[in-house]
């Protein structure tokens, strides 16, 4: 549980990162996410999500 914990509190720092260095970058992919169509966002989505696990796989495997 304080793997998962850790985890969050990582997705948390990332997210602050962007949004406190780079505002104007985080509006201008906010915009670019509302035009895309859902079939590349769900590709998208998923190539990420297999990214993930495959580290999570290489660090704790």
């Amino acid at each position: 549980m304080t793997d998962f914990i850790a985890a969050l509190g990582l997705v948390l720092v990332f997210e602050g990162l962007l949004y406190g260095a780079l505002p104007r970058l985080a509006k201008r992919m906010a915009a670019d996410v509302i035009e895309m169509p859902e079939g590349v966002m769900r590709a998208i989505g998923l190539a990420v999500m297999a990214g993930g696990v495959f580290v999570v796989w290489l660090v704790r495997g």
